[in-house]
């Protein structure tokens, strides 16, 4: 069994509340959620209104089929124009 979890920091500048940040991560972990069938949550950050961290993780039997959709997730979230990544880190349990 083979566990892939990416952790990605986002800036999210155009968000003036904890409002406007939770809308925009929201509508990002469920667009990539449901595409991707990973598991998603907000993990630090919850507090700055500019800023977030979000982890997900993917189980799977082959480990070049994790690798290549959690690549996959950090090209999409490259080109979310509400956000703009700014480092992910892949880990493999």
């Amino acid at each position: 069994m083979i566990v892939g979890v990416l952790q990605v920091r986002l800036a999210i500048f155009e968000a003036l509340s904890l409002k406007d940040k939770r809308r925009i991560t929201k509508s990002l972990k469920d667009k990539l959620g449901s595409k991707h069938n990973v598991s998603i949550a907000e993990v630090d950050d919850l507090e700055h209104r500019q800023a977030a961290t979000i982890a997900m993780a993917m189980v799977s039997n082959d480990q070049r089929f994790v690798e290549s959709a959690l690549s996959r997730i950090v090209d999409e979230i490259r080109a979310y124009p509400h956000a703009s990544l700014i480092s992910f880190e892949i880990e493999w349990m």
